[in-house]
């Protein structure tokens, strides 16, 4: 079977997909990618289900090498610097790796996450439904752990299908929205106000689990202790030093702070995708805009494959085209018969 070797690659990076569900009552944590929309585009690239495994690749850089066969990929998330042998390679498009060549990635410019998606899939064995890695519980397959360079993932040889590319909605610095609650009673006026118009960054030491925010101490009502209770991704925390934190995929499935607000589901890849030290603000919306744009976002998933376009490539004669006079008039560079030798 082909192989996609781990030349390089930085931590933070591990295999995720849409995460494991049904178990959160026993306390098994969800998991999976921390942008789901992201996971989705780079699957549909390659003809994969929408959540299937893949790499997500943290803020640094990697390199990964095709062996036994060609590979064919897509590259979807944080923008960063991409080439095959040299090459430049694009996000959101699939590519194919040549057997014995190298896919390098820098490090991520606009975000934190990457996601290369593999034709056909990844190989390993679901642990409870998911190949999600939890490196805390030793979960995921087919390495419980955060990737590291020598790894091989076992993959398909690549199909020699047409390449594509794909339309995806401009992001936005809008603020992050939140639903107020469901222990937003814990706290103030004032202290929910401050949370609300104060300007935040999400700290160096944050990971899956949480993300620590840095800006003003929001103060309790009450104390910090409440019963435990049920949490989810996007609820935020704020424990006794009053320093708010974002639960994320690899999160306890209960906990004992109380949660002033709770990341609406439109907005959870955004806010993971937010790079740490970057300033942001939080706006706090109704039940039913949240619902609404959850709607919008379902729907945007679901549609990805309508979105997929092919990418046109075009054989340029540049002996001929260094010879054209190209200045005179207006010319085609993919069009020979505009050029006048």
């Amino acid at each position: 079977m082909t192989k996609l070797v781990i030349s390089a690659i930085g931590p933070a990076s591990s295999v995720q997909d849409g995460g494991r569900h049904g178990a959160q009552r026993y306390g098994l944590t969800p998991s999976g990618a921390m942008d789901r929309l992201a996971l989705a585009a780079a699957n549909v690239l390659v003809g994969n289900s929408p959540l299937a495994a893949v790499i997500e690749i943290g803020p640094f850089g990697a390199a990964f090498t095709a062996r036994d066969g060609a590979v064919r990929v897509a590259l979807a998330g944080a923008s960063r610097n991409a080439d095959i042998s040299g090459g430049t390679v694009a996000f959101n498009t699939s590519m194919t790796i040549p057997d014995g060549e190298t896919l390098t990635l820098g490090f991520a410019r606009r975000g934190s996450f990457s996601y290369l998606a593999i034709e056909g899939g990844i190989a390993g064995e679901p642990m409870f439904g998911s190949l999600a890695v939890n490196a805390r519980a030793g979960l995921g397959s087919p390495y419980p752990r955060p990737l590291q360079a020598g790894d091989e993932l076992q993959t398909p040889a690549a199909s020699g299908g047409p390449e594509r590319r794909l339309e995806l909605p401009a992001p936005t610095d809008a603020p992050i929205r939140v639903l107020l609650g469901p222990q937003d009673d814990e706290f103030d006026d004032a202290a929910k106000q401050a949370f609300l118009d104060s300007e935040w960054r999400i700290s160096a030491t944050s990971d899956r689990m949480g993300y620590r925010l840095e800006g003003p101490a929001i103060k309790h009502l009450h104390g910090h202790n409440i019963v435990s209770d049920g949490t989810v991704d996007g609820s935020i925390q704020v424990p006794g030093n009053g320093a708010p934190i974002v639960l994320m995929p690899d999160r306890g499935t209960s906990g004992g702070y109380p949660k002033i607000a709770t990341v609406i589901s439109a907005d959870l890849g955004r806010f993971a995708q937010t790079a740490a030290g970057t300033p942001f603000r939080f706006k706090a919306v109704s039940m039913a805009e949240a619902q609404a744009e959850f709607r919008k976002s379902a729907e945007l998933l679901r549609t990805l494959p309508d979105r997929l376009r092919p990418i046109e490539n075009f054989d340029l004669n540049i002996e001929a085209l260094q010879d054209a006079n190209v200045a005179g008039a207006a010319v085609s560079a993919v069009d020979a018969g505009t050029w006048s030798p």
